[in-house]
């Protein structure tokens, strides 16, 4: 399971517990993995919107945040 994420600023993220609390090889690849990717702000992706079509792979899915502040992802 990965580790929760807290948003120190609205654009990037850190994981809220160390990497190598996941386990060795879980915590080398999790660590190497978000030292590359940089998380996106909800935000900015919604605009302002309730939700967002994405397109990925020829799909479209619909990003939805609901009134609780949680997001859905549907195809």
């Amino acid at each position: 399971m990965p580790a929760s994420m807290t948003c120190a600023s609205p654009v990037l993220c850190a994981p809220a517990e160390p990497a190598a609390s996941l386990g060795t090889d879980a915590g080398v690849h999790y660590a190497a993995a978000t030292a590359r990717a940089a998380a996106v702000d909800s935000r900015a992706l919604l605009q302002g919107q309730k939700a967002v079509a994405i397109s990925h792979n020829g799909s479209v899915y619909r990003l939805q945040a609901t009134k609780l502040g949680k997001l859905i992802l549907t195809k």
